[in-house]
């Protein structure tokens, strides 16, 4: 019989390829920066953290991260410390492939028509608008690769150890709870690295004061998709059937 036949495989190589793309254009598209008060039709909410002010400010990569955050829960509850293992070292491998060949991208010599191409969009140089967007700084690419990574086993970590103490009980829990403090690490140790240690050199209560009103939007999206969590477990247990589905979830616990 092909592996293929198994529902479960099946499963795991759709989730893996979601989780990964979502993980690789999460950090594309983050190089933008959205303003949500403006995005929403909202007044702007000026804060004062840690002796500095701003507005809510973020990348639009927090537009998908909490989807990565749901697909790591799900993948711990069904695949194990293992599986998550193997998918968030697969999504650091695909980013790293992804940016290696931006970076080439960025090196080849462009067409001189192609320069001046779309200035009726309003783009003078499409080859210093492509550097722009795709060239992010090599300390931004290695805070969020190692936050990413660093991220991804703590949340294995809280997740298997509420798991334990909880039992089949108490879904939301584990998941929102890993999720609280692996970003508590994560929103902290990307702006460390790409914006303290790096060219930057940001001061102490700038990233104190940028990392907390990021996790405060990661906290609230991971607590306002609480029911989703629970309706994706749903879809995941209805295509595998009930029997596979606990089978699956008795040895991921016992992983």
């Amino acid at each position: 019989m092909s592996p293929l036949a198994d529902r479960a495989t099946r499963l795991f190589v759709v989730a893996s390829a979601f989780f990964a793309v979502n993980a690789v254009l999460a950090n594309f598209i983050g190089v933008k920066i959205f303003a949500l008060e403006d995005t929403l039709g909202l007044p702007p909410f000026e804060w004062t953290l840690f002796g500095q002010q701003g507005s809510l400010s973020f990348t639009a990569g927090t537009l998908i991260w909490p989807l990565v955050f749901i697909l790591t829960d799900l993948m711990n509850e069904f695949y194990g410390r293992r599986g998550v293992r193997f998918i968030s070292g697969l999504a650091v491998g695909l980013i790293l492939f992804a940016f290696a060949f931006a970076y080439a991208a960025i090196a080849l010599a462009p067409a001189d028509w192609w320069i001046g191409a779309a200035r009726a969009q309003g783009v003078e140089d499409q080859q210093a608008a492509f550097a722009a967007v795709f060239g992010q700084g090599l300390w931004i690419i290695m805070g969020s690769t190692v936050a990413f990574l660093v991220g991804q086993f703590i949340d294995i970590a809280v997740f298997v150890r509420i798991r334990h103490w909880t039992g089949e009980r108490l879904v939301w829990l584990r998941a929102t709870g890993s999720t609280a403090v692996s970003q508590l690490v994560d929103s902290f140790v990307v702006l460390w690295i790409a914006f303290v240690l790096g060219p930057q050199q940001w001061p102490t209560s700038l990233w104190l004061a940028v990392g907390t009103v990021n996790y405060a939007y990661k906290l609230a999206a991971a607590i306002a998709l609480i029911p989703l969590i629970y309706l994706a477990r749903r879809a995941f247990t209805t295509y595998l059937g009930p029997g596979r589905a606990e089978q699956l979830r008795l040895a991921a616990a016992a992983d």
